[in-house]
């Protein structure tokens, strides 16, 4: 008998989620509420670009579809920091040919569709709005927003990869008794701005570098587009003495990049154009469980979206699909026993890199320009290359690792208690990288 499945949501997750399904021989219908996009032209605005990493090729790489992700995407070897006299300080992110590549949410998006259509044989019905799910029975309800009629599609199985605002855990799950569920929005937006190329078409920062503009209680960051332009976000407060809601006038946003961020002032002609054009955003973590009921499940941000600073968001939903395939294997498409380890497996996992990308945020802007922790770096990395077996820093298990999400965390954390203590001497900016400094901490790893 054929076996059939729907996906809600065509974003990244739901593409790629449809290749899988495809490859375990389902015939897949995609709704989508959205336009095509490919149709639209692709701007920034709410796109912040992705930082594709491990988990994401890996998930990629298991149905062959990562070389078509990779001519599109940009190395990133490390971070660049830019001070407030312009000066640059790099700081790579791993060991040697390790890189983290930005990709166009857009674009990759649009890349995605093309190849659940013609590598997943996927059907995707555009301007289709979820308006209910019998989860029991795995049928949807979805009303085309064109015509406004209600129709009905039932499948084997459902998967609700509509993001973190999610029609179908809002129209089914969170209607079900004992379904826990929060979503909180932290304190800070922001805003895109793009930064052309040179008249020449060539880039005005290094391309393969994350740029980051660390100013404590705020941030610009930067990454590199294929065409020669970056695209820029400026993280910063709702509110307070220096927040969005004090920039209102186009003098007061013209001072602020002037006396903030110099050097991108210089280089950026058209900030004002680029401000107004891109909408002033929020970001929020969106907490639920149990991610399945009856016939559905959900996956990506509809179950555990997160804020942007580790990078992690796009990756983290990639390795959904890496984990419900594996699991479709060993349960040989049971799919209650599927999908009951699979939400045991990954609600930990969702929790962490939601804890991690916090975490992430208050080192970018706080911590990377602070001279004691790039000493605390270096000597994390000097006993790491020493002893490889005892220590891996945790940016290298979020980002070039599978190792779990939890088990990074707790790592993470063991790891900063022990290098508390390191960095509490008197002399250490002396002796860091000591074999004296070198013991101590072996002797802290091993107790």
């Amino acid at each position: 008998m054929e076996k059939t499945a729907i996906i809600v949501g065509a974003g990244l997750v739901g593409s790629l989620w449809a290749v899988y399904l495809a490859k375990a021989g389902y015939k897949v219908t995609i709704y989508e509420r959205r336009p095509d996009i490919r149709k639209a032209e692709i701007s920034a605005g709410k796109s912040i670009n992705l930082a594709m990493s491990f988990r994401g090729w890996k998930a990629l790489e298991n149905v062959n579809v990562d070389e078509d992700v990779r001519k599109m995407s940009i190395a990133m070897s490390g971070r660049m920091m830019h001070d407030l006299d312009g000066k640059q300080n790099y700081q790579a992110y791993g060991k040697e040919g390790q890189a983290i590549y930005s990709v166009s949410r857009g674009g990759l998006n649009a890349k995605m569709m093309d190849i659940a259509e013609e590598r997943g044989g996927a059907k995707i019905f555009y301007n289709h709005r979820c308006v209910d799910v019998e989860l029991e029975n795995g049928i949807v309800h979805l009303e085309n927003i064109e015509t406004k009629q209600i129709i009905q599609a039932k499948a084997d199985v459902v998967f609700s990869a509509d993001g973190a605002f999610s029609a179908v855990r809002y129209n089914a799950f969170q209607k079900l008794d004992r379904f826990n569920y929060s979503q909180n929005y932290i304190e800070d937006g922001y805003r895109e701005l793009l930064l052309p190329a040179n008249a020449d078409g060539t880039y005005k920062l290094d391309k393969n570098a994350l740029h980051i503009w660390p100013r404590g209680r705020f941030m610009l960051i930067a990454l590199a587009n294929e065409d020669g332009s970056f695209t820029c976000t400026l993280f910063m407060p709702f509110d307070g003495e220096i927040s969005f809601n004090e920039l209102k006038t186009d003098a007061a946003i013209q001072e602020f990049f002037k006396t903030t961020f110099p050097d991108f002032y210089e280089m950026c002609p058209n900030l004002l154009e680029s401000w107004h054009s891109n909408p002033l955003s929020s970001l929020a973590i969106v907490r639920c469980f149990p991610w399945t009921h009856g016939k559905v499940a959900l996956m990506g941000d509809a179950a555990h979206a997160t804020v942007p600073f580790y990078g992690q968001g796009m990756n983290a939903g990639f390795e959904d699909c890496t984990v419900m395939f594996e699991l479709m294997k060993k349960h040989n498409e049971n799919w209650p026993l599927v999908f009951e380890e699979f939400q045991k497996q990954r609600k930990p996992d969702g929790d962490a890199v939601q804890d991690l990308s916090v975490h992430n945020y208050f080192v970018m802007r706080d911590f990377v320009a602070d001279p004691t922790f790039i000493l605390q770096k270096k000597i994390e990395k000097r006993f790491s290359d020493l002893h490889p077996e005892k220590w891996i820093p945790l940016y290298t298990q979020v980002s070039f690792t599978n190792i779990r999400y939890s088990e990074a965390l707790a790592a993470g954390n063991r790891q900063d208690a022990i290098m508390k203590k390191v960095m509490d001497r008197s002399d250490i900016n002396e002796v860091w990288d000591s074999k004296e400094v070198e013991d101590a901490i072996l002797k802290l790893v091993n107790n």
